[in-house]
C-alpha cells in the first residue's frame, strides 16, 4: 500500500515538539508565513503529501485560542501557500466550523482534520458536508485539560472501534462520504492503551476507510523512554514503519525526510 506522508506546520508557540512551530516569537504575522512558507517547501520537496496546518495547539494541558485568533495565524498562511504551492494538498487542523468556512472561500477545497470529529463544534459536519470537503474524524474524549483523567476503558480498541461505527453511520446521514479515521494517539489514552492500539491497528480496516496515525515524537515514546520529544526520533522510524505494516494510509509527521526513507525501505 502506497502510504501517504502528511507534514506537520505548527501555527502556535506552545507545541511539544518546538522544531515544528512556524509562529514568530513576538507575533509577527510576516515572519510566521515566512517561516510556515518555507517549512512547507522543505516538506514537499523531502516528500511530503499533504501539508497539515495548525493554528492552535491541542496537546493535552493545552490553552485554546479561540477560533478569532486561530483564523488570525491561519489566513495569511493559506493565501501564501496557495500562491506559492498551487498544487499542494493542504489539511487545516481546526475543530471549528467558521475556520473552514473562511478557508474555503479563500483557498477552495482542502482537507479538515478536526481532532473532534464533529463533537466540539455542532456546525462542523453540517459544514463539511455542504462544501464536500474530505475530512479526517479523530477519537478523543473531553478537552486539552480533562482528557488525561478520561483514560477508562475496558478495551481500548473495542471502545475506539464502537466510536467510529456510530461515527460512519452519523457521516451516512448526512451526506458525508470522504473521511479518513484517526484512532487519536496520545488523546484520551494512557502510554499502555496507545501501544494496544497501534498493536491492533488492522482492525479499523473494517471500516473501509484511510487510517491516519499521528504518533511522531508523542508522550507515548518519549515518556516510555524517559526522554524528551527532540530525542524520540530513531523510535518514532520504527514505529511509523510497524504502523505501515499493521495498515496506516497516512503518517503525520513532523520528520518528512526520515519518513520517507523509512517508508522506502525495500522490506
Amino acid at each position: 500500500m502506497n502510504v501517504k506522508i502528511m507534514g506537520i506546520v505548527n501555527l502556535t508557540d506552545d507545541s511539544y515538539f518546538a522544531d515544528s512551530r512556524c509562529l514568530a516569537s513576538d507575533g509577527n504575522l510576516k515572519e510566521t508565513v515566512a517561516n510556515a512558507v518555507a517549512r512547507t517547501g522543505k516538506m514537499l520537496e523531502e516528500g511530503a503529501s499533504i501539508i497539515d496546518l495548525g493554528a492552535c495547539s491541542t496537546r493535552p494541558g493545552s490553552d485554546p485560542v479561540g477560533e478569532e485568533e486561530e483564523w488570525r495565524r491561519l489566513g495569511p498562511v493559506l493565501e501564501a501557500l496557495r500562491s506559492q504551492y498551487p498544487e499542494a494538498r493542504i489539511s487545516i487542523d481546526t475543530y471549528w466550523a467558521s475556520v473552514v468556512r473562511k478557508a474555503y472561500e479563500l483557498i477552495g477545497d482542502f482537507l479538515v482534520n478536526d481532532i473532534s470529529a464533529g463533537e466540539d463544534d455542532p456546525e462542523m459536519l453540517p459544514t463539511v458536508a455542504e462544501l464536500g470537503l474530505e475530512y479526517v474524524a479523530m477519537h478523543k474524549r473531553g478537552n486539552s485539560k480533562t482528557m488525561t483523567s478520561l483514560c477508562q476503558y475496558e478495551d481500548v480498541t473495542a471502545a475506539v472501534a464502537d466510536y467510529f461505527q456510530a461515527f460512519s453511520e452519523k457521516a451516512a446521514s448526512m451526506g458525508i462520504d470522504r473521511w479518513i479515521l484517526d484512532p487519536g494517539f496520545g488523546f484520551a489514552k494512557t502510554v499502555e492503551q496507545n501501544y494496544q492500539l497501534l498493536r491492533e491497528l488492522d482492525r479499523f480496516q473494517v471500516f473501509g476507510r484511510p487510517i491516519l496515525v499521528g504518533i511522531s515524537r508523542k508522550s507515548m515514546i518519549y515518556r516510555y523512554f524517559g526522554i524528551t520529544p527532540e530525542e524520540a526520533l530513531p523510535a518514532t522510524q520504527v514505529l511509523h514503519w510497524y504502523a505501515k505494516e499493521k495498515g496506516a494510509g497516512i503518517l503525520r509527521v513532523h520528520d518528512v525526510a526520515e519518513a520517507a526513507r523509512t517508508l522506502a525501505l525495500p522490506i
